[in-house]
């Protein structure tokens, strides 16, 4: 289980409120958070692809919420899982946003801050770009990722998405994805995109004071938002792994053909549709494997519906 010893917890959260804090106190805050986060995802957990896509749901949720859609996480799961794939637009601008962070968290870190993954997630999110803004953008996130230090990075992350327009949303998109590169995770952890604290801007309100002093205050923030939300993602892997080891123990009493492509499906993702196609296994076998699943309490049914139905750890 995923330990995080009760000073860290404390010091989190007395983060909350970063006005008399030290930078630096924030700083060690957020590194040791990040540091117990790190020693999970290098565990390289069965469950990692859920846990990833459940963090991607929640960053989605809240950017809908702050682009003013009324969309929240079921509506948002419909849109995606209930669409028939290859029909344009068809899960609307919302389910977009969540293909947005499905990007973040299911695409190698390696490749997130090319051109083409850049503009890709530009048009999910539904900012408007050009292919000259896109190439300056990845010019400086590789001068970001080479040789700067963890809060100019975290900071210089926001500053890039405000210099060419781009909202905050993008900006926390950029901020995690730098983080698993400099880390060296093999996929991104969709952190901060969840952090409603952080505002439409991640901007702290301007005063008399200087702009270094402005600077500074950011810097606290989205120090204290990124403590936060790799607290919450260490969390959510203990649910999630007590959920999993429950499958993984009963997946041996499973009888039906693919029953182990089921398995490792519903480990690698937030959930799955009662009418997914798995290769040798019908609809009707597919809903008898869910309904035995539940019956074991190895799956929940997370949409609530006679039909429809969508299940998860």
């Amino acid at each position: 289980m995923a330990a995080v010893p009760a000073w860290l917890r404390r010091d989190i959260s007395d983060a909350q409120n970063h006005a008399g804090k030290e930078i630096e106190d924030l700083a060690h805050t957020a590194g040791a958070t990040i540091g117990a986060l790190d020693a999970v995802i290098r565990r390289q957990e069965r469950w990692a692809g859920a846990w990833r896509q459940r963090l991607a749901l929640s960053a989605a949720a809240v950017t809908a919420k702050q682009a003013g859609r009324v969309e929240d996480e079921a509506a948002l799961r419909d849109a995606v899982l209930l669409t028939r794939p290859g029909v344009f637009l068809s899960v609307g601008p919302a389910g977009s946003m969540l293909l947005a962070w499905r990007r973040l968290a299911g695409t190698p870190a390696a490749k997130l801050l090319t051109e083409a993954s850049i503009g890709a997630v530009l048009d999910d999110l539904g900012l408007r770009r050009d292919d000259e803004k896109v190439s300056d953008l990845a010019d400086d996130l590789r001068q970001l990722s080479a040789g700067i230090g963890m809060v100019g990075m975290l900071t210089g992350a926001f500053a890039a998405a405000e210099r060419y327009g781009f909202a905050r949303a993008f900006g926390c998109w950029l901020a995690d994805a730098l983080l698993a590169q400099r880390l060296g995770w093999a996929y991104a952890m969709p952190l901060l995109g969840a952090e409603a604290g952080l505002g439409t801007g991640a901007r702290p309100h301007r005063s008399a004071g200087s702009s270094v002093a402005t600077g500074i205050e950011r810097a606290k923030a989205l120090l204290a938002a990124q403590a936060r939300a790799a607290l919450r993602a260490i969390d959510l892997s203990a649910e999630l792994e007590r959920r999993a080891d429950r499958l993984l123990a009963v997946a041996p009493k499973l009888r039906a053909k693919a029953a182990d492509m089921v398995v490792e499906r519903l480990l690698s993702d937030n959930a799955i549709v009662a009418s997914e196609k798995i290769a040798g296994m019908s609809d009707r076998g597919l809903r008898r494997l869910f309904d035995r699943l539940l019956e074991l309490g190895a799956v929940r049914e997370l949409s609530g519906r006679a039909a429809f139905r969508i299940y998860g750890l």
